[in-house]
């Protein structure tokens, strides 16, 4: 049986769609992207503050799922500049420790949803 996730510590699904779902001890997130959830801004002042926007995000929702970073065992990073991708990992490499990092696979799209610059989604499983 499912369990829809929800938090406001995260921004509210702006479509047919919820922020997480768990299903047992698996929690599958929907993508984050760099809107501040109190003032549903976007934060993009540089690619560094908008991926951690993005992972702040993504802390609130693997929260809410009785999740941590620690428990993340899949990533996947969309990004709309493979150039951005240095800056982008080293943000994103501050939320875990690199000898049990999760799998992950980092692509290139065309355009992303608000046209920013970075998405991620996460599984999770406890």
């Amino acid at each position: 049986m499912k369990k829809i996730i929800f938090t406001d510590k995260a921004p509210a699904p702006i479509g047919p769609y919820s922020q997480a779902v768990l299903v047992g001890n698996t929690l599958y997130t929907s993508g984050q992207i760099a809107l501040h959830p109190e003032t549903g801004e976007l934060i993009m002042d540089d690619i560094e503050t908008e991926t951690e926007q993005v992972m702040q995000n993504m802390k609130a929702v693997l929260d809410a799922g009785g999740m941590t970073f620690e428990d993340v065992v899949k990533a996947t990073i969309f990004i709309s500049n493979m150039d951005d991708f240095a800056r982008i990992n080293s943000v994103y490499g501050k939320y875990f420790n690199e000898k049990t990092a999760p799998a992950r696979e980092t692509v290139q799209v065309a355009r992303l949803p608000k046209s920013v610059n970075v998405e991620i989604s996460m599984i999770a499983v406890k």
